[in-house]
C-alpha cells in the first residue's frame, strides 16, 4: 500500500544517515526541525536511539532518508556499532557557543571512520548560530577544520530554521551522487545491502562533488 506511489517513478532509495556529536548540541532539535518543522525548547536528552524517515525529491526521484539520533553521552556508547551500521551519511554536530563540543568533533570523526565505509557523506554542522552574541567558535575556524578533514560545512539554527533543510539535503544529494557514480556499487557493498542501507543502487548521471558550503552567520 505505502509503495504504490513509488511504482510509477520506478526505484526507491533509502539512505541511512546518523547524527553524531556531544550531548546538548541540538541533534534532536535539528532532526525535528527537518522532519516535522518543530522546535522544542524543553526537549530532554535522547534516551537510547530513535530515527525518523523523511522523503526528499532529487532529480525527480523520491529519496528517503532514515535519520538516526542518539544521545552523545558516554553511557550510551554501547549502541555505537548497531547505530553506525549501514550509515551512508553523517552530520557531525557541535554547538558554536561551546568549545568542548567543537573539540570533540575529531573523536566523533574517528569513531565514524572506525565503524563506517570511507564513502560516507560527512558534514560538519555548527548549530545554534542564532546565539551569535555568545559565539565561541568562529565561522572561519569551523570552515578551516572542515576543509582540513574534507567535510562539507554549514552553520545552522534549529531554533530559527536557518540552513537546517539545506544541511540535510546536501548530505542526501551527496549520497545520491555517490550512488549514481557507483562509488558504493562494489560487490562487497552490495553484499551488505539491507533495509538500513541503500535499498537500490541504480545508474544515474555523474555529478561532480558538491564542495564546502558557507555558513548562515558570516
Amino acid at each position: 500500500m505505502g509503495h504504490q506511489e513509488e511504482e510509477e517513478g520506478g526505484e526507491e532509495y533509502l539512505f541511512k544517515i546518523v547524527l553524531i556529536g556531544d550531548s546538548a548540541v541540538g541533534k534532536s532539535n535539528l532532526l525535528s526541525r527537518f522532519a516535522r518543522n518543530e522546535f522544542d525548547s524543553q526537549s530532554k536528552a535522547t534516551i537510547g536511539v530513535e530515527f525518523q524517515t523523511q522523503a526528499v525529491e532529487i532529480d525527480g526521484k523520491e529519496v528517503k532518508a532514515q535519520i538516526w539520533d542518539t544521545a552523545g553521552q558516554e553511557r550510551f556508547r554501547a549502541v555505537t556499532s548497531a547505530y553506525y551500521r549501514g550509515a551512508v551519511g553523517a552530520l557531525i554536530v557541535y554547538d558554536i557557543t561551546r568549545r568542548t563540543s567543537f573539540d570533540s568533533v575529531k573523536r566523533w570523526l574517528e569513531e565514524l571512520s572506525m565503524h563506517c565505509d570511507t564513502a560516507v557523506a560527512r558534514m560538519l554542522v555548527g548549530n545554534k548560530c542564532d546565539l551569535e552574541n555568545i559565539r565561541d567558535i568562529s565561522v572561519e575556524e569551523g570552515k578551516n577544520f572542515a576543509e582540513e578533514e574534507g567535510l562539507f560545512f554549514m552553520e545552522t539554527s534549529a531554533l530559527d530554521s536557518t540552513n537546517v533543510q539545506t544541511a540535510f539535503e546536501i548530505v542526501i544529494r551527496e549520497i545520491y551522487n555517490n550512488v549514481s557514480r557507483k562509488v558504493l556499487n562494489s560487490d562487497a557493498y552490495k553484499a551488505e545491502l539491507s533495509i538500513n542501507r541503500v535499498t537500490l543502487v541504480k545508474d544515474g548521471a555523474n555529478s561532480s562533488k558538491g564542495g564546502l558550503m558557507g555558513s548562515c552567520c558570516s
